[in-house]
């Protein structure tokens, strides 16, 4: 079946797939609802998608470094139900995406929003996993090259490969090439690196391992075998290491409301939830 577009774009509120009812050409508040607010000095609004888990393993690996004065509260956002349009939500972020973060530890609270700049706000607030002052410039082009490239996993790739109306064969395989390019990309880096700056463990690894340690697991879109992910052994090298330190396993458990139910910690404001609050334990 061809298309032909028309001459000017309309909005078409029944285009289908996953998430046809709930985007929308514009932007703004649906509907006025106030953001929850909790006692630690950073307020964070998210769902563990790989860009909420950016998040949330930054401030597990920052409090398993002794930096207590990241203690954070992470209240759940439900994008399928559209809590990113509610006012109090828009107002910390006007683009209506997870994560949101509200930094009340100083007089007057900030905002940040786009989980790169959550990342970079909270390393350079206390000065952890930014790597080697002279490894900046590398830092800053892996955390870029991450946020360019994602959208082409997941808007793109995954958008057509899982979640589109119906599969369609032209740009399954434009965004296959193109994720498998990154990969190789990736995979030749950590050949000669153990982690993305070199031996340093920064907030480029966890930045880039949600995405892309994921998908090397066989974890994204039921995509490993299709995209021969096993080729990669530099990655997943690297991947299981970083899944195996106990600050990233518990990062991303935060705000996750899929898989085995003793891995979902839907909200987190203490330490002590992963212990007691996980859906294995409460049952809700």
């Amino acid at each position: 079946m061809t298309y032909t577009p028309p001459e000017v774009w309309t909005w078409d509120a029944e285009n289908g797939g996953t998430w046809g009812s709930l985007n929308r050409p514009i932007a703004g508040p649906t509907h006025d609802k106030e953001l929850p607010v909790g006692k630690h000095p950073f307020q964070l609004y998210s769902l563990a998608t790989p860009n909420g888990v950016k998040v949330t393993v930054l401030f597990e690996e920052l409090l398993e470094a002794g930096v207590t004065d990241a203690e954070y509260d992470a209240w759940l956002i439900k994008i399928g139900d559209g809590d990113q349009f509610g006012s109090g939500f828009v107002e910390v972020n006007p683009n209506s995406k997870i994560p949101a973060l509200v930094d009340r530890s100083g007089d007057t609270p900030v905002r940040v929003f786009e989980s790169v700049a959550i990342m970079m706000h909270l390393a350079e607030k206390f000065g952890k996993f930014l790597g080697k002052p002279e490894d900046r410039p590398e830092l800053l082009s892996w955390l870029m090259w991450q946020m360019g490239s994602a959208p082409f996993l997941g808007g793109g790739f995954g958008h057509f490969y899982a979640y589109a109306p119906e599969p369609m064969e032209y740009p399954i395989n434009r965004y296959a090439m193109e994720v498998k390019r990154q990969l190789d990309v990736l995979n030749r880096h950590l050949a000669e690196n153990k982690f993305m700056i070199g031996d340093d463990y920064t907030i480029a690894d966890m930045a880039i391992w949600p995405w892309y340690g994921r998908l090397v697991q066989g974890q994204a879109y039921d995509a490993g075998t299709f995209l021969s992910v096993h080729e990669y052994e530099h990655v997943i090298r690297w991947a299981e290491e970083i899944e195996a330190r106990p600050a990233a396993r518990r990062g991303r458990m935060v705000n996750r409301t899929f898989g085995e139910p003793e891995e979902q910690l839907h909200e987190r404001h203490d330490a002590s939830d992963f212990e007691t609050k996980t859906q294995d334990k409460i049952g809700e």
